[in-house]
Order: structure tokens, then C-alpha cells, then sequence
């Protein structure tokens, strides 16, 4: 009996150890978009913010332009090669690491708002609701011009994209984005390719969180992978 008290001491800090791993992640990173960064392993989704899709486009002045690559050179350039740090404050369905990055103690989800690069995710959080009332005064990245905001272009509702001439896209399909993100009954987030077998009989049902890709690498960045036929 006597030594089960130092193991279960052991046992403790341990968990605290990793759980202090788990927490904090630093280090050199890779952005794949405007709200989403890799360091090492690890998937890191920007807390409290959403970005327009890599793929996406908004419009200003009755022209298109691609706000969503833009969105991820001003945060690749914002960072600079310089080392990140991320606290996570939870993980989505993905495995992802929904966190605050910072660089040199500077919030990088703040940032990426108060420019007009992201919005406000609401849906979540309302922690970045000043910064975004400050670039919509401003007129900055994406308030310059209109926009959909990126859960609505994710679900296919696309005002400002080339090919939509200003109209929304059915949620049937969406434009030139013909690759489809579904979601099995075991919960396996593949996605299908025309021409691929199963790409006709596959409905997407935008309510389910299923959802259509402009691009395969698009897809697998979200989480889904690719349909083995």
C-alpha cells in the first residue's frame, strides 16, 4: 500500500505534464490558409476568426478579386518566418487545435480581423467583434468591396465568385467547386471527384456540415480524404 501513493503521484504529473504539452505549441509553421496553421504535426485553426477559403473570391468596384489566397499571403507575411506560439483553448472534429497564435506576445487572430483578412466567428465566439467593427469603419481587406462571409461560401451560398455574375449558387451546385465533401454514416469525411463511382449517387446535405470543394487539396486541408474509387 505504501507505494501506491508515489505512483499515483507520478501518475499526476504526467497529466499535467502533457496536458501543458498539449496546451502550448510553438514553434516554425506552415500556413495553409487564412485561419489555419501547421507547426510540426500539429493543425492549429485560429480561435474566435474565419477567413475567406483559399479558393474564395469577393468583389469591389464590379470586379472579382482572390481575397482568399490574399487573406493567406497577409498572414504568411505577417508572420515572417518568425516562431509562433499557439494556446489551445479546444479541438474541433477535425483533431484540429482551436487556439490564440501570437507572434512576439502579438495576437495573430486579432490581427488578421482588425486588417479586413478574416471576421468575427460568432458562431463561437464574440472575442474579436471590436477588431471587426473596426475594419468594417475602415474599409479594409474584404470591407472594401462585398464579400461572402466564409460559412456561407462553404456551404455554397456564393454571390462574388466568377461564374455566379452576381447571383447566388444553388447549394445543389456550386459553380465551378464540383467536388463533393460528404460525410458517411460511421462519420468518415471523404469527398468525391467527377467522374470518380460514387460521385453521382452523392448528395450533399449542407445541414449535415456536408459541404463542396473548389479543389482537391481544398478538401484534404478541411479534413476530408480523398474516395478510394
Amino acid at each position: 500500500m505504501k507505494h501506491i501513493k508515489p505512483i499515483l503521484l507520478l501518475a499526476i504529473g504526467l497529466l499535467l505534464v502533457n496536458s501543458q504539452a498539449i496546451a502550448d505549441v510553438s514553434g516554425q509553421v506552415r500556413v495553409v490558409d487564412g485561419d489555419t496553421l501547421e507547426i510540426g504535426s500539429a493543425k492549429i485553426r485560429l480561435h474566435g476568426i474565419d477567413a475567406p477559403e483559399s479558393s474564395q473570391e469577393c468583389s469591389a468596384e464590379g470586379k472579382t478579386w482572390p481575397c482568399g489566397r490574399m487573406a493567406t499571403a497577409a498572414l504568411r507575411e505577417r508572420i515572417g518566418g518568425r516562431v509562433v506560439t499557439c494556446s489551445e483553448n479546444d479541438q474541433d472534429r477535425y483533431g484540429r487545435i482551436i487556439g490564440v497564435c501570437s507572434v512576439n506576445n502579438a495576437d495573430l487572430n486579432a490581427w488578421m480581423v482588425s486588417e479586413g483578412w478574416a471576421v468575427a466567428y460568432r458562431q463561437y465566439s464574440h472575442d474579436y467583434v471590436e477588431e471587426e467593427a473596426f475594419a468594417k469603419g475602415t474599409k479594409s481587406g474584404i470591407w472594401q468591396g462585398e464579400f461572402d462571409y466564409p460559412w456561407d461560401w462553404r456551404a455554397g451560398n456564393r454571390r462574388h465568385s466568377t461564374g455566379s455574375q452576381g447571383k447566388e449558387v444553388s447549394k445543389e451546385s456550386s459553380g465551378n467547386c464540383r467536388i463533393k465533401g460528404n460525410i458517411s454514416s460511421s462519420g468518415n469525411r471523404i469527398f468525391h471527384v467527377p467522374g470518380g463511382r460514387f460521385y453521382g449517387r452523392t448528395k450533399i446535405n449542407t445541414s449535415k456540415g456536408e459541404r463542396w470543394f473548389c479543389s482537391e487539396m481544398e478538401a484534404r486541408d478541411a479534413g476530408w480524404r480523398k474516395s478510394s474509387q
